[in-house]
């Protein structure tokens, strides 16, 4: 038992002060998050629309969110990473609480876009705020602890949203707005008085230094990343259909193997970063993308809960090495004045991969058949892997 403590201990120990205190702020604002939850539900229960007519104006907050991924970290490398968070987390707040009183698909579609647009540039504005409290070594670990955050909020947010829609669905509204007012709120306090933008680099400095948009390897590594984005995205679209269609699952056991992959997270992620640190983290994103797309790929070749639970042990080892990885990877990578671009440009590329992620997955579902998408997952991860072994001579050990 000693032992295990201080696995976590060392785990837990070391970051700074700043990146224990962003984390809190995710907390705070995904503990309260429900909206994008239920906002299916809601347009066609409670606001009596079709399907495909929520499904239209729900695929308004996608694009808004492309637009704010480049628009938080373009922000970010001018106004600085705490002004464009807290300006991020209460303009959506008030969005959100707006957005419950609109009736016309104009507006609805309108304000879902705008809230995105605000709201999705908190992503790469706190990217770029961990990796700026955090040494480079370290900054595995700080994503880590930042996505923790998110997974204990989102364990929390979405459960009092089921609760508070069968009491009155603008509940859902005023508790996500107010709790990211109150997110706004912590990180004014926490952080006043610093001034994190950065100085313009003298112009030979900035010469010298590379563009996001110029720098190959870190597009191919975007594309890549997409392909990931793509295969997980599964698990908020055709995943679940599988689940209930093929194994007969109800929603309450699909419920609890979601809720596991947030467990796992919770219970293994930090003391596993903290090992790896050292580690090339290319060759460590390789095995965390062979983890990913097999996850998926196998789902085919068993039966029953126990085999479906393996299958979401596999594919959450894989989120834990790929995604705070290669967060630091690119974080390293950037420059302190152009780090902002860098972080957009990594949240745009998963936000695309949301976007199409539920259309080319439900498609291939529909048309090809269940166990093909799945297969299909290996042939992409297979490439993938190829891909981010490929890119290692590119991308320093630390």
């Amino acid at each position: 038992m000693r032992r295990i403590f201080n696995i976590y201990r060392r785990a837990y120990s070391g970051l700074p002060r700043g990146v224990w205190l962003l984390a809190l702020v995710m907390l705070v604002n995904r503990g309260g998050s429900m909206v994008l939850f239920f906002i299916t539900l809601y347009l066609t229960q409670e606001m009596a629309y079709s399907v495909a007519a929520a499904g239209q104006l729900v695929s308004l907050y996608g694009l808004g969110s492309l637009a704010g991924a480049f628009l938080g970290g373009w922000l970010s490398d001018r106004w600085g990473a705490k002004w464009v968070q807290i300006a991020s987390l209460a303009l959506s707040g008030i969005g959100f609480i707006i957005l419950a009183y609109l009736t016309t698909p104009l507006q609805i579609g309108a304000m879902l876009f705008l809230v995105a647009l605000v709201g999705e540039a908190l992503r790469p504005a706190n990217s770029t705020a961990v990796a700026r409290h955090c040494p480079p070594e370290q900054r595995a670990r700080g994503f880590g602890l930042n996505r923790l955050a998110v997974n204990l909020g989102v364990t929390v947010g979405p459960a009092l949203g089921g609760f508070l829609a069968t009491i009155d669905y603008h509940y859902l509204f005023w508790v996500d707005g107010v709790t990211c007012i109150a997110a706004a709120i912590l990180l004014a306090y926490f952080f006043h008085g610093e001034d994190d933008r950065v100085d313009a680099p003298h112009p030979d400095v900035k010469k010298a230094t590379r563009s996001p948009w110029r720098d190959r390897p870190f597009l191919v590594l975007l594309l890549l990343l997409m392909s990931c984005g793509l295969v997980f995205n599964q698990l908020f679209n055709t995943w679940p259909v599988y689940l209930r269609e093929t194994y007969q699952l109800l929603e309450n056991r699909i419920g609890l193997l979601m809720a596991m992959n947030a467990f796992l997270v919770v219970l293994i992620e930090m003391p596993l970063l903290h090992r790896l640190e050292g580690a090339h983290p290319l060759r460590m994103i390789t095995l965390g993308a062979i983890f990913l797309f097999g996850g998926f790929a196998i789902l085919p070749l068993g039966t029953g809960i126990g085999y479906i639970a393996f299958t979401v042990v596999i594919w959450t080892i894989g989120e834990m090495l790929v995604f705070p990885i290669v967060a630091s990877l690119i974080a390293n990578r950037a420059a302190d004045h152009n780090r902002g671009q860098y972080m957009g440009m990594f949240t745009f590329a998963f936000a695309l991969a949301f976007v199409i992620g539920p259309l080319l997955g439900t498609w291939i579902y529909d048309h090809v058949g269940a166990n093909m998408l799945w297969y299909s997952c290996g042939g992409l991860g297979l490439l993938a892997t190829l891909g981010f072994l490929g890119l290692k001579p590119f991308y320093r050990t630390q």
